[in-house]
C-alpha cells in the first residue's frame, strides 16, 4: 500500500487514505464546471434508425465531442451495447472513450461505463437469460443470486462499472407492456429476488441500479409514462417495499428515478421521494441517476420547466445526481444556474462528492506515484488510471487485460441460463395426464403456431437480439439460439413432428389457420405455440412502449387456438409470452397448458424438457393468469371487495389460474402447519413449521409458500399476502419440515395516519401452493401496544429446511 505521505502523489490518488479524505481533496480542486462535469453523460450513437430508448431521436447532443468532454464526465453510456460490436471493438472503443476523457481534463479522471444488463449483458453474442418475470416463476433467490455474479463477472471483464438493473416495479396492470421486465405482482416476492440479483451483480464489483422509482408500473391504464393515480397506502405498501429490500439487503449503490408522476408530480422533480424518503428517511447514500431523458423530459412531457436549462435546474433540485444518457440540462445550463444564484451550489458538491465516492470505490483513481516534478502542475500521464506499479502491474486498469478475448455466451452462462429457464417453466393444467410425452414416442405430433419455430420468441425486449440487433438483419440473433421446434425434434427422435405457423403474431394474415387445423386433425396430437414477440415502442408485441389494449392473445392467435381445439385432436398449449394472457377460454378444453415467460437462450431445450418429462415442472406463477381478457384481474393483492362479489356486481375478476400456482410430475401434499407460539408480541416473530410430503414416484421441487390474513384492521387488507417461501427439494415418498421464521413486521401496513404500524389483533397464517390453495391454517394473536416502525423494521422471513 503507498504511504499517505509519499511524495508527488495526489492525495486523491493514494489508497491509503480513508475514500472520504480523497473525494474531498478532489473536490477541493474542481471548479463549478469540472464538478458539474462529473453529473453528466455522454452517448456516442449510429445513424442507425430506431430507437433503444424513448424519443431517442428527438435528441441530438450539442457540440462535437472534443466539447462534451472538455472539463471531464461522469458517465459514458452503452459503448458496448449500442450497436453489435465483438467483445474486441467494444473493448476498443471503451479504451479509446477513456483515454479521451481522461487527456480532456486536468485530473485525469475517467467515466463510469455504464450498460444495460436485465436479461444479461446487453451486447453482441452475449447469453440472453430468461426474462426477470421468468426469474420470479423460480422463486429462487440463490439461482438469481447466481446468475446475477455471472452477468457481473461479464461486465467486469469488459470493463463496465454501473448495471442499469434490475426493475423493481411491482406489476398493477397485466396490459402494461413492461411486465416481462418486472419480477411479478407480490412486494415480497420482488424485494426477495430483485435482492438477491443485487447482491449477485455487486459482488462482482458492479454498481446496481434499482429502477423505475417509483410508481412506474402503477400508469393508468397501463400506457408507458402515462400519469399515476395512486394513494400514498398503495405506493407505501405495494409499491416501495422492494426498493428498501433491495438497498438494505441488496446492497445496491444506485437508484433511478421513474419517467411517471405521481399525482401530478414527476418523479424527476420530487424532492419528497428522491431526498426526503430515499435518503433522510431510507440512508441512501448511493447515486440517483436519471431515466433516459428523463431530465429533459420535465420539460417537453411533463411541462414542470420551461426548457431544458431549466429542467436541469428542477432535477438538480429534487435529487438527481447524474444526468443519462447524454448531457442536456445539465452541463453548462446547470453551472450558469449556480452563478445566478437559482441553484445552491451545496446541492452539486453533494451529488459530486457521490459520483467521486463511486470512482474511487471503483478503483478509477488509484493509481501509482507520480514524478514529484508532476505534483507542481496538472498531473502527469502515469499519475493516471492505467499507469504501472512497481511490480509492473496496472493500477486502476480501466479496461481490464483479456476484455479482447471475453466469451459472453461461456458454457457457464448457458448452464445457468438452462437452469433459471427449467425453473421457470409453469406446468398450468394437465387434466388427462397427457403430459410427459413418452420420448420414445412414435406418435404423429402436429407442432403449430408462430413460436415453435421463431428463436426470437424466447427472448425479451432488453436482449440484444431484440433490443438492437432487428435495426442489423445481417447480423441475425447473433448467437445459438435454438428453437422450440429444433428442440422438439431432439427430444422426441423417434415422433413423426409436423410443423405449420398458422398465424403470426402479429398481422391479420389467416390463410394459414385452416391449414394447421388440417394439420391437427391427423394428428395423433397437437402441440399448439403461442404468445409474444418482445420488441420497443411498438415494435413487437410486450416489452416497453408495447402496452396491450386488452389481454387477449396477439393478432390472429385466438382464432388459430380455436381451430385447433375445434378439430378434437388433443391440445397442449403453451405460452411463451411476457405478460399473462387470457386463458379462461380454454383452461378446461385443453389436454394440458404450459406457461414460459420468454425463457431466454436455453428456452426451446427447457419447454421441450419439460414436455418430455425430463424436466419435472416448478415454476410458479409470479402474476395471475386471467380468466377474462377484458376483466382486468388487478393483481391478487385485493380486500374483499376487489374480489369476486355475487349480488354486487356481475364482473368477476377470478383468475384462470391463482399466483402461485404451478404443477408438476409429482403429487405433492401439505401435510401439517404449527406454530411455536399461539400469541406472539407485535415487535416479536413467529416459527411456523410446514411439512410436505412427495406422494409421486418422481422427484421434484415444491414452492412452499406462507401467506397472511389480517381479518380485522385500520384499513381494508388484502385477503391473503404473501410473507415467506421456499424452494424445497422432495425425493419420491419423503418429507421434509420447512421452518418459516416470520417477523411480526410481515404483518404490518399503512394506518390511518400513514404510519407504518404493527397492531395487536388475530392474524391466520395459511399454507400451500398457491394463493388460493392454502389448505393448512393457524390463527396466532398478536399482543401489546401497536409498533410503528422505522428504517429497523424486519423485511425478510428468515427460512430452513428440517428433516420430516
Amino acid at each position: 500500500m503507498t504511504s499517505v505521505n509519499a511524495p508527488g502523489l495526489a492525495p486523491w490518488r493514494d489508497s491509503a487514505r480513508t475514500i472520504g479524505e480523497r473525494v474531498e481533496s478532489l473536490m477541493a480542486e474542481l471548479t463549478l464546471e469540472e464538478k458539474v462535469a462529473q453529473l453528466g453523460s455522454v452517448w456516442v450513437q449510429t445513424d442507425e434508425p430506431g430507437n433503444v430508448a424513448p424519443l431517442q431521436d428527438l435528441f441530438t447532443a450539442a457540440g462535437g465531442l472534443e466539447e462534451r468532454l472538455r472539463y471531464g464526465l461522469g458517465h459514458l453510456t452503452r459503448v458496448y451495447g449500442t450497436a453489435p460490436v465483438s467483445p474486441a471493438e467494444g473493448a476498443a472503443r471503451l479504451r479509446s472513450l477513456q483515454e479521451r476523457v481522461m487527456a480532456a481534463n486536468r485530473f485525469g479522471i475517467p467515466a463510469i461505463a455504464h450498460e444495460e444488463c436485465l436479461t444479461g449483458f446487453a451486447t453482441y453474442g452475449a447469453t440472453a437469460y430468461p426474462t426477470p418475470l421468468a426469474w420470479a416463476a423460480t422463486f429462487d433467490p440463490g439461482l438469481i443470486e447466481r446468475m446475477a455474479g455471472a452477468i457481473g463477472a461479464d461486465l467486469r471483464a469488459a470493463g463496465v462499472h454501473q448495471g442499469l438493473s434490475p426493475v423493481l416495479d411491482v406489476v398493477r396492470d397485466y396490459r402494461w407492456g413492461r411486465v416481462e421486465e418486472t419480477l411479478g405482482e407480490d412486494p415480497y416476492l420482488v424485494g426477495q429476488l430483485g435482492a438477491a440479483y443485487v447482491r449477485g451483480l455487486e459482488g462482482a464489483g458492479i454498481i446496481a441500479t434499482l429502477k423505475h422509482f417509483a410508481g412506474y408500473a402503477a400508469s393508468r391504464a397501463a400506457r408507458n409514462h402515462a400519469p399515476v393515480s395512486i394513494g400514498p397506502r398503495e405506493l407505501a405498501d405495494v409499491v416501495l417495499p422492494p426498493f428498501e429490500t433491495a438497498l438494505r439487503e441488496g446492497g445496491a449503490r444506485s437508484v433511478m428515478n421513474s419517467y411517471t408522476d405521481l399525482d401530478g408530480v414527476p418523479v424527476g422533480a420530487s424532492a419528497d421521494l428522491l431526498r426526503r424518503l430515499l435518503r433522510e428517511e431510507w440512508g441512501f447514500e448511493g447515486t440517483v441517476v436519471a431515466d433516459y431523458w428523463a431530465v429533459p423530459f420535465l420539460a417537453s412531457m411533463h411541462g414542470v420547466a420551461e426548457d431544458d436549462a431549466g429542467a436541469g435546474a428542477v432535477a438538480m433540485r429534487a435529487g438527481i445526481d447524474v444526468e443519462l444518457p447524454e448531457t442536456v440540462g445539465y452541463g453548462e445550463h446547470l453551472v450558469a444556474h449556480v452563478r445566478a444564484g437559482r441553484v445552491d451550489e451545496a446541492l452539486v458538491d453533494e451529488s459530486v462528492r457521490r459520483v467521486l465516492r463511486q470512482k474511487i470505490e471503483l478503483g478509477l483513481l488509484d493509481t501509482s506515484p507520480a514524478t514529484p516534478e508532476a505534483d507542481a502542475g496538472a498531473p502527469a500521464p502515469e499519475d493516471r488510471p492505467g499507469a504501472l506499479d512497481g511490480a509492473g502491474h496496472p493500477i486502476g486498469s480501466l479496461v481490464p487485460d483479456g476484455a479482447d478475448e471475453l466469451d459472453l455466451d461461456s458454457p457457464r452462462n448457458r448452464r445457468l441460463a438452462a437452469t433459471v429457464a427449467e425453473r421457470s417453466i409453469v406446468l398450468l393444467c394437465n387434466p388427462g395426464a397427457v403430459l410427459p410425452l413418452d420420448p420414445g414416442t412414435t406418435a404423429r405430433i402436429a407442432v403449430i403456431g408462430p413460436c415453435a419455430g421463431d428463436p426470437r420468441t424466447l427472448l425479451g425486449c432488453y436482449a440484444f437480439p431484440n433490443h438492437v440487433l432487428d435495426r442489423y438483419p445481417e447480423h441475425g440473433t447473433g448467437l445459438p439460439i435454438p428453437s422450440i421446434g429444433e428442440r422438439l425434434e431432439a427430444e422426441f427422435p423417434g415422433a413423426e413432428l409436423r410443423h405449420a405457423v398458422g398465424a403470426d403474431v402479429t398481422g391479420d394474415d389467416g390463410s394459414g389457420i385452416a391449414p394447421a387445423a388440417a394439420l391437427a386433425a391427423e394428428s395423433d396430437l397437437a402441440l399448439v405455440f403461442v404468445g409474444d414477440r418482445a420488441g420497443l415502442f411498438g415494435g413487437g408485441t410486450s416489452g416497453e412502449g408495447c402496452d396491450a389494449a386488452d389481454l387477449r392473445l396477439p393478432g390472429l392467435q385466438p382464432d388459430l387456438v380455436e381451430a385447433v381445439l375445434g378439430t378434437g385432436t388433443p391440445v397442449v398449449l403453451v405460452v411463451v409470452s411476457g405478460r399473462p394472457y387470457a386463458l379462461g377460454a380454454y383452461k378446461d378444453r385443453v389436454a394440458a397448458a404450459v406457461q414460459a415467460f420468454l425463457p431466454g437462450v436455453e428456452g426451446g431445450s427447457a419447454v421441450a424438457g419439460v414436455l418430455s418429462g425430463r424436466v419435472n415442472p416448478s415454476g410458479r406463477l409470479p402474476v395471475q393468469i386471467p380468466a377474462s381478457p377484458a376483466i382486468n384481474p388487478s393483481t391478487y393483492l385485493q380486500p374483499p371487495l376487489g374480489r369476486r362479489a355475487d349480488g354486487i356486481t356481475v364482473l368477476d375478476p377470478s383468475p384462470a389460474f391463482a399466483f402461485g400456482h404451478g404443477l408438476s410430475y409429482s403429487a405433492v401434499e401439505y401435510t401439517a402447519l404449527i406454530t411455536d407460539r399461539a400469541q406472539c408480541p407485535t415487535d416479536g416473530a413467529v416459527e411456523v413449521r410446514v411439512t410436505v410430503r412427495n406422494a409421486g414416484d418422481r422427484p421434484c421441487e415444491e414452492v412452499v409458500q406462507v401467506y397472511a390474513s389480517d381479518p380485522v384492521a385500520q384499513v381494508a387488507r388484502p385477503v391473503v399476502q404473501l410473507v415467506g417461501f421456499a424452494r424445497v427439494a422432495l425425493e419420491p415418498g419423503r418429507s421434509r419440515e420447512v421452518a418459516f421464521d416470520v417477523p411480526a413486521d410481515a404483518f404490518s401496513y399503512t394506518g390511518v395516519d400513514l404510519s407504518r404500524i404493527v397492531e395487536p389483533g388475530a392474524i391466520t397464517l395459511s399454507a400451500g401452493p398457491s394463493a388460493e390453495e392454502a389448505p393448512l391454517r393457524a390463527v396466532i394473536r398478536l399482543t401489546g401496544e401497536t409498533v410503528t416502525l422505522g428504517r429497523a423494521r424486519r423485511l425478510t422471513t428468515r427460512t430452513r429446511l428440517l428433516e420430516g
